[in-house]
């Protein structure tokens, strides 16, 4: 079963973003992207949020 088009798993954010999954939880726990919480107790991040913190986020750079 796939979440609605407007709530985001956390594989779909990272994706977006390209980063770990992890990197997103964090966020999360930092305030940084709200979510909302299943039954099952899964993360899951409205579309809207995810989309306004992409636009704000500064392309990521290399490490050289």
């Amino acid at each position: 079963m796939h979440p609605p088009p407007d709530l985001l798993t956390p594989a779909e954010v990272a994706h977006m973003f390209r980063v770990d999954p992890k990197t997103v939880a964090r966020w999360a726990t930092e305030g940084r992207l709200s979510f909302v919480l299943t039954l099952g107790g899964h993360r899951r991040y409205p579309r809207p949020e995810v989309e306004r913190l992409l636009h704000s986020e500064p392309a990521s750079e290399e490490k050289p």
